[in-house]
């Protein structure tokens, strides 16, 4: 039997180790406290000096209010802040430190030393971490935090430490948290006596850049949304450009980096249509909120929040990044490797981009959309091609989303009622390419242009005022179709097909326990099924923007889609995920030979069409070669 321990009062000293065990992890906690210190105290310049990856030595020097003398010993003291008084203030709290705990911490677990000069006192003081003693010393107005052999006299917690290189990677990751959070204050970072980095003072846009690079900024889409108490704001990668590794995520909570499970949600949700594969997408994006609305004392390292009314900001970040990817215009050209990398393909050599389309569809493209430079004037065939004309391109109102759909007049009828479906398109020619070329206005005014031709029954071929565009017409038209079908989805008004003669399928004896369980919901999607027999069922109706597709397929699809998430609340939650499967079955698929008619008609669509930059997979639905990059391929003008 175990003796029996009195209860004891624990020292001073092991209080603080263990208070530290909560806040200082590893050489980036400490650099991490120290930096918002700083930051607090009104800092424009602060300098790191890091030894050892940061084990041996952290040093920061900044040029803030600094601390006067006689506030040193409460400065190393356990909850002594400046910060707050009552809990009011904790409740609203709007500086980066407030616990008064950090510098505490830090001096039971290391050898810190504290100088600082305030801006009316005639010299600097210093004092030890571990004997509390004052000193004189040399300084100017701010306060230097020097930190040497961390863990020394813990050796369980310095064994957990990584190799030199490892901790001061995640050191660096800690100080370019802060940078990005502090545009206006400048960084000078060494690392064994030697320069690393340097970031002077700028505005947010620029500091992005330089922390994350200028790859970041090329296929990044600006996030903007004011909603009240809160504004976010910041930059998402475009989805053509997102990663294999979730490393370049950054949100900030009034200048505080988090991880919140609201806001990854509400993010995840946004890109859920539009990402191809496992990609992960990119971003920085800052939430401005009142803090009486946000909870920042969760976690002992600051690092987590609980927002108040947690719904308001899981739908402001859905909302504001929805716009923002549904609206992805006027994007830079780059290199076609470096879009073919990222979807995790190699590329040719060639150069090719994509823009946005929404922002484009109502208006002419302008030439500082095209950043490599127009197509001279001139360079386009001057004849009107037979079958259409520039009248005959206007797109249906926008709340007619049924006469985009209805059959095709193959006699070159008004495009505005012909069908991406492609319906009559034929399927007996053999030829790759079909050709015919449109006038220099029509191209000029649409941002995809005008078609000129089809490529193996897979891509359209069109040239607009910047120069050649390459279309693939299943991605894109399973685009526009799911975005349709959401729309009606949404307004409860999904036109239906009933069919003069009935389809029978043969199925299995699943799917027809899941078509006589699921009638509700199926009629909800537009579906009348009934089972005909123990392993066949009747197609009566599906919605009318799918009955020329492969009508089998479609329901097969639908049903296996049901039966996998395995009831109809689930469902409804997955409603789109259902509907992206009836858009890719009833997409128009390869080898489906198009008139000029029906491909400028899918062109006209695209522009129409929300995120139509990606198919419901994430794959780019087209690319733009311009004039420049046709030019070098030929080495014209060299």
């Amino acid at each position: 039997m175990n003796q029996r321990k009195e209860i004891r009062p624990l020292p001073e000293q092991l209080i603080n180790q263990i208070a530290a065990g909560e806040v200082i992890e590893r050489p980036a906690s400490v650099l991490k406290e120290v930096l918002e210190n700083a930051i607090d105290a009104g800092s424009t310049q602060i300098e790191v000096r890091l030894e050892g990856g940061g084990i041996r030595r952290i040093c920061v020097i900044d040029d803030g209010s600094g601390i006067p003398q006689n506030e040193l010993p409460l400065a190393i003291t356990q909850h002594a802040t400046s910060k707050i008084r009552s809990l009011e203030e904790l409740e609203s709290v709007d500086s980066m430190g407030f616990r008064g705990e950090a510098l505490a911490s830090i001096a039971s677990v290391s050898r810190m030393t504290i100088t600082s000069r305030s801006a009316d006192q005639e010299h600097a003081f210093s004092i030890c971490g571990t004997t509390k003693e004052i000193t004189p010393a040399a300084g100017g107005v701010g306060t230097t935090v020097d930190v040497k052999q961390l863990f020394e006299h813990i050796p369980a917690r310095r064994k957990f430490l990584k190799t030199e290189g490892t901790e001061f990677g995640h050191a660096v990751d800690a100080l370019e948290r802060i940078a990005m959070a502090n545009p206006q204050v400048s960084f000078r970072i060494f690392h064994n006596q030697r320069p690393y980095k340097q970031w002077l003072a700028t505005d947010a846009f620029q500091r992005v850049r330089d922390v994350i690079g200028e790859e970041f900024i090329e296929h990044g889409l600006e996030v903007q949304m004011d909603h009240g108490l809160a504004r976010v704001h910041g930059m998402i990668i475009h989805p053509t450009a997102a990663r294999a590794r979730a490393d370049k995520q950054y949100l900030f909570v009034n200048g505080r980096f988090v991880r919140d499970r609201t806001v990854s949600h509400a993010i995840r949700q946004a890109y859920s249509d539009v990402l191809h594969g496992d990609r992960q997408p990119a971003y920085v994006l800052f939430l401005e909120i009142s803090p009486e609305l946000v909870d920042v004392n969760v976690h002992p390292a600051k690092s987590e929040v609980r927002f108040r009314e947690s719904g308001a900001v899981h739908r402001l970040f859905t909302q504001a990044l929805g716009a923002t990817l549904s609206n992805t215009g006027g994007q830079n050209q780059s290199d076609a490797d470096a879009v073919m990398s990222s979807l995790g393909r190699a590329g040719d050599g060639t150069v090719a981009t994509q823009q946005g389309l929404a922002a484009q569809a109502a208006l002419n493209p302008q030439p500082h959309l095209m950043s490599q430079g127009t197509v001279p004037s001139g360079t386009y065939p001057k004849y009107t091609a037979p079958g259409y004309s520039q009248d005959s391109l206007n797109l249906p109102p926008t709340g007619d989303w049924r006469s985009a759909y209805a059959p095709i007049n193959q006699e070159g009828a008004n495009v505005g009622t012909a069908s991406p479906t492609m319906a009559a398109a034929t399927t007996t020619q053999t030829a790759t390419v079909q050709s015919q070329d449109p006038t220099a206005t029509e191209t000029d005014d649409f941002p995809l242009g005008m078609a000129i031709g089809q490529l193996h029954g897979i891509y359209i071929l069109a040239q607009n005022r910047s120069g050649m565009v390459l279309v693939d017409m299943h991605a894109a038209h399973e685009r526009v179709v799911y975005e349709q079908l959401k729309h009606l989805h949404d307004a409860d008004d999904i036109v239906i097909q009933e069919f003069l003669v009935p389809y029978l399928i043969s199925c299995s004896e699943t799917d027809v326990a899941v078509v006589e369980s699921e009638q509700e919901l199926l009629r909800e999607l537009g579906l009348h099924l009934s089972a005909s027999g123990p392993k066949s069922i009747t197609v009566r109706a599906v919605p009318a923007l799918l009955a020329r597709g492969d009508i089998e397929s479609l329901v097969l699809g639908v049903l296996k889609d049901i039966h996998d998430i395995g009831s109809s609340e689930r469902l409804a939650l997955q409603r789109n995920e259902i509907l992206a499967t009836m858009a890719c079955h009833g997409a128009v698929r390869a080898n489906k030979f198009l008139s000029i008619t029906e491909m400028n008609a899918l062109l006209r669509a695209m522009e129409a069409t929300d995120k139509a930059d990606n198919c419901n997979h994430g794959r780019p639905t087209w690319f733009q070669w311009s004039m420049r990059d046709l030019d070098k391929l030929f080495m014209r003008g060299e």
